[in-house]
């Protein structure tokens, strides 16, 4: 039953994420889902009946209704779905990252702003609830010195149209950016097989001093997110699986004559649980109210590919 203050929406791509977006939205008592759609047709209708809503496999009489569309298709193409839509669709949610290189991204972005589109980059990270933690903890330091970012996953067979610079370390890169801004210097150096990337390593050398030391893997059997933080007055654990988050400090506690005992003090900090996904879209919705600006947006997908394109570069030089 359609809702009078509702949002009406349509999702694109219904694979491993698309679903999971079918299974949040859903959940929204504001949002309307106007329709579904994939390429794969049987597999689409079979998990729009098993959720009560449309499959379309002919959308474009649909989209003057709609205030947005989250496109969750493989990486690849989310060109093309930025290109058919952006015109009558005025806000776009879009899988991280944006496009899979620095060229279409542009493309993109141009074509965002010829039609006055609006855009949300699926940065999921950002909502993390472990993330917004840490960044609680860090803003109580002196200084930040050095931010650690460790991805690493065996490689999914669900991604197959980019390498682990795109699937995996450009959420670090944006968090890297978030925290510290763009970087004055890039280094990096990392593995290829079959033409692809699969382990990579950079450092970023921010305007601000700080140093980004960012390390995915798709060749590594153990799955790690982690982000570990040195300050020059305390030493902050982020485990973004877990959600745990421990800030380590040392305190001089006594002293007797010239020798002085020093402990080392933990402190476990309570991360509330949050599902990441449900938060960043609760943002999308109010964005497409009027009601929300701080999100991830062009600029942010812009800033991540250039940092992106830069490391991926420098790793096939080496190779």
């Amino acid at each position: 039953m359609n809702q009078p203050n509702s949002i009406k929406l349509a999702l694109f791509g219904l694979g491993y994420m698309g679903q999971n977006h079918l299974r949040v939205l859903n959940m929204l008592k504001d949002v309307e889902i106007v329709f579904v759609f994939d390429t794969n047709e049987n597999l689409a209708r079979q998990i729009a009946a098993s959720h009560n809503v449309r499959y379309l496999a002919d959308y474009q009489g649909e989209l003057e209704n709609l205030d947005g569309a989250v496109i969750a298709t493989p990486t690849t193409t989310h060109l093309d779905y930025i290109a058919s839509l952006s015109d009558s669709v005025r806000n776009l949610f879009v899988e991280k990252p944006l496009t899979e290189d620095l060229p279409s991204t542009q493309k993109a972005l141009a074509l965002m702003k010829e039609h006055s589109a609006n855009i949300q980059v699926g940065f999921i990270e950002r909502y993390n609830p472990a993330v917004a933690v840490l960044r609680q903890a860090i803003e109580n330091t002196n200084k930040v010195i050095n931010i650690d970012f460790v991805r690493t996953n065996k490689v999914s067979k669900r991604i197959k149209d980019v390498d682990v610079v795109i699937d995996l370390m450009i959420h670090d890169i944006d968090l890297a950016l978030t925290l510290n801004g763009m970087p004055k210097k890039i280094s990096a150096y990392g593995y290829m097989s079959e033409d692809s990337i699969d382990y990579a390593r950079a450092i970023l050398t921010h305007q601000n001093g700080v140093f980004s030391n960012i390390v995915a893997s798709r060749v590594t059997e153990k799955r790690k997110r982690q982000i570990s933080v040195t300050c020059d007055d305390m030493f902050v654990d982020c485990n973004l699986l877990s959600k745990e988050v421990f800030v380590h400090k040392q305190t001089i506690t006594d002293q007797y004559l010239n020798n002085v005992s020093i402990v080392s003090k933990t402190e476990t900090i309570n991360v509330r649980p949050h599902e990441a996904l449900l938060l960043q879209l609760i943002d999308f919705v109010a964005f497409c109210r009027g009601e929300k600006e701080n999100i991830p947006n062009e600029v942010c997908a812009h800033n991540a590919i250039c940092v992106a394109t830069e490391i991926q570069k420098q790793i096939r030089e080496e190779c």
